[in-house]
């Protein structure tokens, strides 16, 4: 509804390229909260000025915001640098579907490692498997599978129970899953974890690893 700039001798902390706006805003929807939000809210916000040193304007625009409430009523803190986000249905939804898998039952838990990997040989000349046991924040088990048969490309996929299961896949990107490994899972194998039984099986098994960090792709 409404913006300030913030006097730069409040903001010393603020770069030049950049601006420090109070903002006045109507909320339209709580996505997720763990109380209510007053119908106008204020807050404070770093934003890039263009090339011509001007403040951009963002009254009557839309956004979203991931915020925790502020000291008074009314005011919210955002909780990063990048926390307000220009708002279009599809980010929109993304976010409801993130929001609804964090807290539905057998969310994927938090990556905290890589308890054991290993690897075992088939019968046939390039037959394999590769298993990888995660740690995870609440203990509940998560594993990565990688098979390779003869002739055919590799398939990995992740299962969330102790069973793996043979109709898991690999997940979908953008998904809690996918966050949760593609920015969680270290760049190697740590060699405590390497349980094979010779050298060359461990080599096949970061091998294998390194395959699915490419299917991943990077974090952003």
């Amino acid at each position: 509804k409404k913006t300030t700039v913030v006097d730069p001798a409040r903001a010393p902390d603020v770069a030049p390229t950049m601006a420090r706006l109070f903002v006045e805003a109507q909320v339209l929807n709580l996505i997720r909260g763990k109380q209510g939000v007053s119908e106008s809210i204020r807050y404070l916000v770093d934003v890039p000025r263009n090339a011509k040193g001007n403040v951009p304007k963002l009254r009557k625009q839309q956004f979203l915001l991931f915020a925790r409430p502020g000291t008074r009523p009314g005011e919210v803190q955002l909780v990063s640098k990048d926390a307000q986000v220009a708002w279009t249905a599809a980010t929109e939804q993304q976010v409801r579907t993130i929001v609804t898998e964090l807290v539905s039952t057998g969310a994927p838990p938090a990556i905290k490692g890589i308890r054991e990997a290993l690897h075992v040989r088939g019968n046939l000349q390039g037959e394999g498997e590769t298993q990888v046991f995660l740690a995870t924040s609440t203990g509940d088990p998560v594993s990565i599978t990688v098979l390779r048969r003869p002739g055919l490309a590799a398939r990995w996929a992740v299962s969330l129970t102790e069973i793996v299961d043979e109709a898991a896949a690999p997940p979908k990107r953008n998904t809690l899953l996918w966050y949760r490994l593609a920015c969680s899972l270290p760049r190697e194998i740590p060699a405590r974890a390497l349980v094979s039984d010779t050298p060359a099986d461990n080599d096949l098994a970061r091998r294998d690893y390194n395959f699915v960090l490419e299917q991943l792709g990077p974090c952003r």
